[in-house]
């Protein structure tokens, strides 16, 4: 990331127009130095555009620094007397960012370490199978509940599998399992698989076991170390909860438009910078929470979700909505837009704003008179300008 110089988009066409001035120029951040290439007759606010991708700062939360003085969104970096090897000083700040924080010194690489320090030191040859005795697999059949969490389990014990369509839940949250074998299609029956902090990664379960499951309403892939999900997702034709926040995924597969039964989806956290348009197909969805994210918009389907009531978008890029999401979403109530590019004043301009704000309103005070909340401190859900 710090190799070279950084354009993007509409700038990179800028550069290859007839008589364009081009500015080398550093950018001082954290520990960090940034090399923008860029026309001089771009505008700070264009500056801070390119900045945001490679710092994960949102444009209104930097403030650039040169030659003593806060450089002016408005003005070019021309009149601002910004010049070939001139250095610029990036301040952010703190919370108005995309993602999971700002890109200070570390690499991706050195990030994912931190997170799971232990991931790269494990090796197949390194697993080990727990033991299960017989009295334990006869109460898992009769209850056909498999509870298997914080077992340090680097493998899934082959006794699972015995159970068969007994199976209603299996719990192997919290150990260091990195794949799932085709022999999960076994639990035919299965109706809540909770897989959430292991080391799972792409490639972790058999497409074809996942088409056997089809019972199941709950899966929590959270806090793994997945960059996609695999297609085969869209065979859970009865999932109503799907949870793979905290991982590093960069989508969602287009397959999610099968997952018609879908009620909440949780996928904060992640490297998301586009939403297929194909989730307008989850008309179930009553939550959604895509916070923490890379996103910049979201797909017009939106407006479809039409049983939506939550929708979290903290701490992304976002710099619009979809035009029809308070005119369509009428039971949209918790919309939470804290630190990104949009504010109250951009909000209140919607179509359907009103009937939206009185609905929250009414909310926030039937939670007060049942005590569901404790202060009567309203959340307006955006930042204000």
């Amino acid at each position: 990331m710090e190799s070279g110089s950084s354009t993007g988009g509409k700038f990179t066409d800028d550069l290859d127009s007839p008589g364009t001035t081009v500015v080398n120029i550093n950018v001082k951040f954290a520990s960090r130095s940034i090399p923008i290439c860029i026309s001089a007759d771009s505008t700070v606010k264009d500056l801070k555009s390119l900045l945001q991708p490679l710092t994960n700062i949102l444009p209104r939360g930097q403030k650039l620094i040169f030659k003593g003085k806060v450089l002016v969104d408005a003005t070019t970096l021309r009149s601002s007397e910004v010049t070939n090897g001139s250095k610029i000083m990036l301040m952010a700040s703190q919370g108005l960012h995309q993602g999971d924080g700002p890109i200070k010194n570390e690499t991706p690489a050195a990030r994912s370490s931190i997170l799971r320090p232990s991931s790269a030191k494990r090796t197949e040859h390194e697993k080990i199978k727990a033991s299960v005795d017989k009295s334990r697999l006869e109460r898992w059949r009769v209850t056909g509940v498999i509870a298997l969490s914080d077992c340090n389990l680097k493998a899934i014990p082959d006794e699972v599998w015995d159970c068969d369509a007994t199976a209603r839940v299996l719990d192997i949250s919290n150990n260091n399992i990195r794949d799932i074998p085709a022999t999960l299609s076994r639990l035919s029956s299965l109706q809540k698989l909770l897989l959430n902090s292991n080391d799972i990664v792409n490639g972790f379960m058999c497409g074809e076991a996942l088409k056997h499951l089809k019972c199941l309403t709950v899966l929590s892939l959270s806090q793994n170390l997945l960059t996609t999900l695999p297609k085969e997702l869209g065979a859970l034709v009865s999932l109503r909860q799907l949870d793979v926040g905290n991982n590093k995924l960069t989508s969602l597969p287009n397959e999610i438009k099968f997952l018609s039964q879908l009620q909440v989806l949780k996928a904060n956290n992640n490297r998301i910078s586009t939403i297929t348009e194909s989730i307008g197909d989850c008309v179930s969805l009553t939550e959604v929470d895509l916070s923490s994210n890379l996103l910049t918009e979201l797909p017009e389907t939106f407006g479809k979700l039409n049983s939506l009531k939550a929708l979290h978008l903290s701490n992304n890029g976002l710099k619009s909505l979809p035009s029809t999401l308070f005119k369509m979403c009428l039971q949209l109530s918790t919309l939470d837009l804290h630190c990104t590019e949009i504010t109250m004043d951009i909000l209140r301009q919607l179509e359907g704003w009103d009937e939206f704000d009185d609905r929250r309103r009414l909310k926030h005070q039937k939670q007060l008179e049942f005590r569901v909340v404790n202060s009567a401190e309203f959340d307006e859900g955006a930042d204000k300008n």
